[in-house]
């Protein structure tokens, strides 16, 4: 078997979560964050758009991470990220977490706003 030591550039990957925290390059954050390559702060959940708005140029694809099951989005919050030119992909936040890493080792434009499980 070979294994290939995975690499990330910008961003730093999710190392883990649990029950109202995540772990991000090996710093516990509480509650929900906002991360990507410009590092990684709160996020006040789907009321928040401003922060999220501010990713529109530098991010391809935005993935938020709803708890520990999938949900929809307010409709409001996708149309106004949308409209800025974010791709909105949404899922649980475990799924979030793995897609997240999985794309930042890739060297993707991503972003990860989540709520924690």
């Amino acid at each position: 078997m070979r294994l290939n030591e995975v690499v990330y550039s910008d961003a730093v990957p999710i190392d883990g979560y649990g029950a109202g925290f995540f772990r991000v390059g090996g710093e516990v954050k509480d509650g929900a964050i906002l991360t990507g390559a410009k590092g990684t702060s709160t996020w006040g959940g789907y009321t928040d758009q401003a922060s999220l708005l501010a990713l529109a140029g530098d991010v391809d694809v935005l993935f938020i991470g709803t708890g520990a099951e999938i949900a929809h989005i307010p409709s409001e919050l996708r149309q106004v990220l949308e409209e800025a030119g974010l791709g909105v992909e949404v899922m649980n936040s475990p799924a979030a977490c793995r897609t997240y890493n999985v794309l930042l080792s890739e060297g993707r434009r991503i972003a990860l706003a989540a709520l924690p499980v």
